[in-house]
């Protein structure tokens, strides 16, 4: 069935709930860029032994001045610190804000793949859909993949 056949339901949620789901799709979003600098910060140290910012900004295709920023906002929430000439390091909060956003990241490129999307398209894809997923539909996603592999 292609998107243009699927049948759109004409009701709207009532207000009140209508506004919860836009508010936790904005929350979604506020809390997507932190995790993608964390998980970025991560494997650069992981990869290189450091994190500078010139190359945050160049692997996320943002401006220096606005990796800065966000690294900035990373350290006031607790989940960076920043050296001079010694670039950016993760606290015990942001690795494990890393480790999550990875493994929610995973789960959904696999649950992609399984269903038949190619996975460079899997991959991409995936950058959105991890932040956005609740933790409801992500354990049901880990159950699919259990029972996909147990069959």
């Amino acid at each position: 069935m292609t998107i243009s056949k699927l049948q759109v339901e004409p009701a709207l949620p009532s207000p009140p709930t209508q506004a919860q789901r836009f508010g936790k799709a904005r929350e979604a979003q506020a809390i997507a860029l932190l995790e993608d600098y964390v998980e970025l910060i991560a494997d650069l140290l992981t990869v290189h032994g450091e994190a500078r910012p010139i190359d945050i900004a160049r692997r996320l295709g943002v401006s220096h001045p606005t990796a800065v920023k966000s690294i900035n906002r990373l350290k006031r929430e607790g989940l960076a610190t920043a050296q001079p000439y010694r670039g950016v390091f993760l606290t015990e909060a942001g690795h494990a804000m890393a480790n999550r956003a990875r493994a929610r990241h995973r789960v959904v490129v696999q649950v992609l793949e399984a269903i038949g999307v190619p996975p460079e398209t899997a991959e991409s894809d995936a950058e959105g859909i991890e932040h956005h997923v609740s933790d409801i539909s992500l354990r049901a996603f880990a159950r699919f993949l259990r029972s996909n592999n147990a069959g």
